[in-house]
């Protein structure tokens, strides 16, 4: 049994790097292209794992690569 039980988001978020901030109503083109595994419940979690707590996750991903990325993200940490 782990010693906390995180309830929360697993969220993954996507970033890319742009030339400047678009204008109202503007569309720009961006590069670099970053998924980042993230949600205040699984950032809660991965926090106190790297504090060497034992830490359990409770949280609903889809069954897409996305969700795939957070869980092997939340394993490898965890």
């Amino acid at each position: 049994m782990s010693d906390i039980l995180v309830i929360g988001s697993l969220n993954a978020d996507l970033a890319v790097k742009s030339p400047r901030f678009p204008k109202p109503g503007e569309t720009i083109s961006g590069e670099d292209l970053q998924i980042i595994p993230g949600g205040k419940g699984a950032n809660q979690a991965v926090a106190v794992a790297r504090q060497g707590v034992d830490v359990a996750m409770v949280g609903k991903v889809g069954n897409d690569a996305f969700g795939n990325l957070l869980l092997d993200n939340l394993k490898k940490i965890m």
